[in-house]
């Protein structure tokens, strides 16, 4: 599907995907940020244990590990 450029489109065809658009909005539920942020900030705090980024990567378990070295001589 090729990209739509809005300055190629009329203007009734515009307002046509605006009003589209706000429709689509409008039936979104809202939350206040203050009571998201706490519950974004409690998920991660209860999550961070399990997070390699955090707790680092077993030895073991690191598919990023170097085998072995190379030697020169």
């Amino acid at each position: 599907m090729p990209a739509l450029h809005m300055e190629d489109l009329q203007e009734n065809k515009k307002l046509k995907m605006e009003v589209e658009q706000l429709r689509k909005e409008v039936k979104l539920q809202r939350q206040q940020v203050s009571k998201c942020s706490e519950e974004i900030k409690i998920y991660i705090i209860e999550r961070s244990g399990e997070n390699p980024l955090v707790k680092g990567i077993p030895e073991d378990k690191n598919p990023f590990k170097e085998k072995g070295s190379c030697v020169i001589s």
